[in-house]
């Protein structure tokens, strides 16, 4: 059960929060000490509350700075299933001096180590192929329309598989494998905020041994969105 902070009987602004609480949230989230006080403060004590607040300013920063460019970042490996499979991935971010913190290394060490486990085929569903969005969109609207639903039903429907088609494929749009209540997207948002520079995937490689093809993916981002543009592909 969540629990709130007592009031503060000499300040009449708000509960008092305290030092080890601060520190709590921060240690979960990662966000800064004052964005963790202000974030308690906000929410009245509630833990849960907070993470939320936090999340929701994590992504209101990440959309201030989506249009600033990533030219600079890292491109990491990461080995799984006793060398069964192994990805390749490119994160940027606008300095150097970002991509050597240990809070980006992290990013992308967890971004690939995703990638292996969840086998996502694009970085955001813009970069979803015309071709695969119109196979699936058929292949959901060919089962409405055989389960006896009526046409606009059935394209109610369509609709919301698709959304359902964009998680399963979309490394963006994927649960993080350590937190299934945080997209790859918040969890990139949230390193933004507290980092404050723009962070962007580029591209990705997955390998799995006896797989003949090997998942290629490259963001359609433009120049000012995070690198240069490139045709998105997936096998």
């Amino acid at each position: 059960m969540a629990t709130t902070a007592s009031p503060d009987p000499d300040n009449n602004k708000g509960p008092n929060i305290s030092a080890a609480k601060v520190k709590e949230l921060r240690d979960k989230t990662g966000a800064p000490m004052m964005d963790c006080k202000q974030a308690l403060t906000q929410s009245n004590g509630d833990m849960e509350a907070a993470v939320v607040w936090l999340r929701k300013k994590g992504i209101s920063v990440a959309a201030k700075k989506a249009a600033r460019v990533t030219s600079e970042g890292s491109v990491a490996h990461y080995i799984h299933a006793g060398g069964k499979i192994g990805v390749l991935v490119e994160v940027n971010c606008e300095s150097d001096f970002v991509a050597r913190t240990d809070d980006f290394k992290e990013l992308v060490h967890d971004i690939a180590m995703h990638i292996a486990a969840s086998d996502p085929k694009f970085v955001r569903k813009e970069d979803v192929t015309p071709e695969a969005f119109e196979r699936e969109k058929d292949i959901y609207r060919a089962q409405a329309i055989a389960s006896g639903k009526p046409a606009n039903i059935a394209e109610k429907m369509v609709a919301g598989k698709m959304e359902k088609f964009y998680e399963e494929v979309c490394l963006l749009e994927q649960p993080f494998i350590k937190d299934q209540t945080v997209s790859i997207a918040q969890l990139i948002a949230a390193k933004i905020g507290k980092l404050g520079e723009n962070i962007s995937v580029r591209r990705f490689a997955r390998f799995k041994v006896g797989d003949a093809t090997a998942t290629v993916a490259f963001t359609s981002a433009k120049p000012d969105e995070g690198g240069e543009a490139a045709t998105p592909a997936a096998k």
